[in-house]
């Protein structure tokens, strides 16, 4: 018992301090979008290249040196590819129409989106306090929309509810990486999850800019100022991209994405301090909401987390009895026997009691 509550401690403040990490890495990465759109540099697709890139090109290498035969089928990875480029082309098209703010906000979407996914596929169970947990997050997700509507600075971006679809959409999509993400991890290779998956959408990812994103590339005024945020944003997603799988196989896909909540303090203590932006104080009502609905949710986790070792302990319990009852039968067994053997020919002839029988046979 208490080495389960010491499991559970050590294995939740890893994930807690991962996630933080993961947390800052996906603020900088909003940062970053944030910056190039304002610059006017639109070209989602070829910001998240690079880093499909370095996926392919690191992880590939440590593939081919170990020479592993796959251990799931290589057209699982190809459209596992296409639905993270996508993903990722989503969101960042968000941040040119609205508020970076609202994407991160918005973005948590995908904790209802993966808890259903992961019911359906997964066969994860949750009680009822998640489910109150994850509630309390959508109702914050439904102000955040509102808010971006009852503001009257339009400074966030163009079209506020256009980026806000931008982004649901993509953290849908999101929610389906990730799950098939925490699958693979677990049943396959997290090595061979990263090299196929880079593989894969650096090639989307290059169909796609040569289609869409030609002349915008074409287009761009390089400087260090426009250099900088590009190569930060690819740096940030390759670390994000390589901590994730070990995030999901200690704590799974909807602890990755609870994790991911704080990330919305970092955008509005950046929109605030960064960029000097007033934030509408509805942003503030759907922060709260959806912290409270987190920790809803962990107080769930543990809850489940405890019944899971009073069910242990239970049947711990329950095999020590087995255990005795069993011995206890198998000395009565072998007195009953020695008895028979002492007591010569007329304890043959003798049937057993009733008595004598249920002791033998409880």
């Amino acid at each position: 018992m208490r080495n389960l509550k010491e499991l559970w401690v050590k294995k939740t403040l890893v994930g807690l301090g991962l996630g933080q990490f993961l947390s800052l890495l996906i603020t900088s990465t909003g940062f970053s979008s944030s910056e190039l759109a304002k610059k006017g540099i639109n070209a989602p697709t070829s910001q998240s290249f690079l880093n499909y890139v370095l996926l392919a090109v690191v992880y590939g290498s440590i593939m081919i040196y170990q020479r592993k035969p796959l251990k799931a089928k290589w057209y699982y990875y190809l459209l596992l590819g296409l639905i993270d480029v996508e993903a990722n082309f989503l969101v960042v098209k968000a941040y040119q129409y609205t508020s970076i703010t609202s994407v991160m906000l918005l973005d948590c979407w995908t904790i209802p989106s993966v808890m259903l996914l992961t019911w359906i596929f997964l066969n994860t169970k949750y009680r009822c306090k998640k489910i109150t947990g994850v509630v309390a997050c959508i109702a914050g997700l439904v102000i955040a929309i509102f808010s971006d509507v009852h503001a009257g600075d339009r400074s966030g971006g163009s079209n506020p509810l256009k980026g806000d679809a931008l982004v649901i959409a993509g953290a849908t999509l999101y929610a389906v990486t990730n799950v098939s993400e925490e699958f693979l991890v677990k049943n396959a290779d997290r090595v061979e999850l990263m090299s196929l998956l880079g593989f894969f959408g650096a090639i989307i990812s290059a169909i796609q800019i040569s289609v869409i994103e030609r002349n915008e590339l074409k287009s761009i005024k390089w400087s260090s100022g426009a250099a900088f945020p590009f190569v930060g944003f690819s740096l940030a997603m390759f670390l994000f991209y390589s901590l994730v799988p070990i995030l999901l196989k200690i704590n799974g896909s909807t602890m990755l994405n609870l994790s991911l909540l704080t990330s919305d303090m970092w955008a509005v203590l950046i929109r605030i301090f960064a960029y000097h932006q007033k934030v509408d104080w509805m942003y503030f009502v759907a922060f709260a909401i959806v912290v409270v609905g987190l920790v809803i949710y962990s107080w769930g986790d543990k809850d489940e987390e405890q019944r899971l070792a009073d069910v242990t302990h239970e049947d711990a319990e329950r095999s020590k009895r087995f255990d005795e009852e069993v011995g206890s039968v198998t000395r009565n067994r072998g007195t009953m026997a020695g008895t028979s053997k002492a007591g010569g020919d007329n304890s043959k002839d003798e049937a057993p009691t009733s008595s004598t029988y249920r002791e033998i046979n409880p």
